[in-house]
């Protein structure tokens, strides 16, 4: 599912229309990054938990041609499904 069906199934769902769906499902998205942006965390309890997590610096190899390379730390996204949506998932 992309981003346009995603709006559609809310419009359906909601009744509201596809401009009122894109504005509410774009201020969701906008609150989680954010808050991301922050090094804060969302959490939607039976859904899942989006937070922030720090990588080390670490050596890498150029697939390429095998050569050491320097990977930079940086922050990633981390998403981690909830009970519920994990037990609907594996149904």
């Amino acid at each position: 599912m992309n981003k346009g069906e995603l709006i559609d199934k809310i419009a359906k769902d909601t009744k509201l229309t596809k401009g009122q769906a894109g504005d509410a499902l774009d201020a969701v998205l906008g609150a989680v990054t954010g808050t991301l942006a922050k090094g804060g965390k969302v959490t939607l309890v039976g859904f899942g938990t989006f937070s922030v997590s720090a990588r080390a610096k670490r050596k890498g190899r150029n697939p390429r041609t095998g050569k050491e390379i320097n990977i930079k730390a940086k922050k990633v996204a981390k998403f981690k499904a909830g009970a519920e949506l994990a037990k609907k998932v594996n149904k």
